[in-house]
């Protein structure tokens, strides 16, 4: 059974199915380690009290973010050689497995200190997988539907990670609903593992699916690394302008799904399950919102769409100095109106990127731009805000958020105005 993407092009529902579920699988693992963070540091790490166990906890999280440059750097490069379907498959792989170490990791009272040097490898080895997982999904779909990329690149990849996002805190509801508050705190939170390593299996059968793209493009693929970085390398101003396309997004999802939910349960003491609860209705916000940002995108032009999009985050991240002190309202005002703004960036970003760069070198180009703006701004967003707020410096996250969405709009400006932007013109 196929579905018409484009103009004398088709793409078998199935593959079309776990291209996109993919992307949920790795988000919503990567997600869910973020989400229970402060229930998974007691258990890994020694800590004297709660918040020092979440900063430890987050720590980690923010150390897989350091190998997503290398995820994009060495799969990119294999994506852009030999194929998008090849990587696609590894990718999804590395991440089952290492999800399913975590589920029955023993922890620091049974191993010891090993506990957290096999947490912290599997997190290395998630954020190999991730580095490459959204911008070669990306570049995928854009390269099966030219003309609608951001229905489909930016759309339906959006609404695919959406899936992860709120399936992450989702679950983690169900299982507090469930199991209480003790019990999540035990043992419970292991849940939500297996749950995304039975996901990974399932993709892993449907990406087999894949048709490849590599070879469509009017240029024949590279025949080593080197040509491929020599050409990154020429398109640098591309590049540079993906790390803070990249950059300036996550550190304010991660703010959005991560630090504040975290700054909540850990610092503000607020009911987790009513955090789990509101998360999760941020994340059906996005799902809701990603089809149709997608296609506003292709009517209005996709770098207009961006540019409105990222300019209307700036005075948007300054929510956040709202919620300084416990109060689940405030915290609900914040995380669902911020939510809408994030709808629109998050949905636009990775195609953006994508369009960055020519098909050639597109996997490894977006793949180290990804990872680098993930690596340096995302990955370290989360516990950046709780540090500076347990500091009484809550205020300097938003000017720091405010500041990498302005710096985003003046290279974007600056790349295209190069030459450098090959879809979505």
């Amino acid at each position: 059974m196929t579905t018409s993407v484009a103009p004398g092009k088709s793409v078998n529902r199935r593959a079309l199915l776990g291209l996109g579920l993919g992307n949920t699988v790795e988000w919503y693992d990567w997600q869910v380690y973020g989400l229970l963070a402060a229930l998974i540091g007691p258990h890994f790490f020694p800590a004297a009290d709660p918040v020092s166990a979440t900063l430890n906890a987050l720590a980690v999280f923010a150390v897989g973010f350091a190998a997503r440059p290398f995820g994009g750097m060495l799969l990119g490069t294999v994506a852009d050689r030999v194929g998008r379907r090849t990587v696609m498959l590894v990718s999804v792989g590395i991440m089952a497995v290492s999800t399913v170490v975590i589920a029955v990791l023993p922890t620091y009272q049974q191993i010891g200190p090993w506990a957290g040097i096999i947490l912290v490898a599997c997190r290395l080895a998630q954020g190999l997988s991730t580095g490459v997982e959204a911008p070669l999904g990306t570049a995928y779909a854009a390269e099966l539907a030219p003309g609608q990329e951001g229905r489909y690149a930016g759309g339906m990849i959006s609404m695919f990670v959406n899936f992860g996002v709120v399936g992450a805190p989702l679950v983690a509801f169900l299982a507090s609903s469930v199991l209480g508050d003790a019990a999540m705190a035990e043992w419970g939170w292991r849940v939500p593992f297996v749950v995304g390593a039975l996901l990974g299996v399932v993709v892993i059968y449907l990406r087999r699916a894949l048709p490849e793209t590599l070879h469509e493009g009017e240029e024949a693929p590279k025949e080593s690394a080197g040509e491929v970085w020599r050409e990154v390398g020429r398109h640098w101003a591309g590049l540079l302008a993906i790390v803070f396309v990249v950059g300036a997004v996550q550190a304010y999802s991660y703010a959005w799904n991560v630090g504040l939910p975290n700054l909540a349960r850990g610092t503000f003491r607020e009911d987790p399950t009513t955090v789990y609860g509101l998360t999760t209705l941020v994340g059906l916000i996005m799902i809701i919102g990603a089809p149709l940002v997608g296609r506003w995108a292709d009517r209005v032009r996709l770098s207009r769409a961006y540019l409105a999009a990222r300019v209307l985050a700036v005075p948007t991240v300054f929510l956040m100095l709202a919620y300084a002190a416990p109060g689940i309202g405030t915290l609900a005002t914040v995380l669902l109106v911020g939510g809408v703004v994030l709808t629109l960036n998050m949905t636009l970003y990775n195609v953006v990127s994508v369009s960055l760069m020519p098909r050639t070198c597109r996997a490894s180009g977006c793949g180290i731009g990804y990872g680098i703006g993930v690596a340096l701004f995302g990955g370290t967003a989360s516990y950046l805000l709780v540090w500076l707020q347990r500091g009484g410096l809550g205020w300097v996250f938003p000017v720091y958020l405010a500041v990498l969405c302005v710096i985003s709009v003046a290279l974007y400006v600056f790349a295209r105005r190069k030459g450098e932007v090959y879809v979505g013109e």
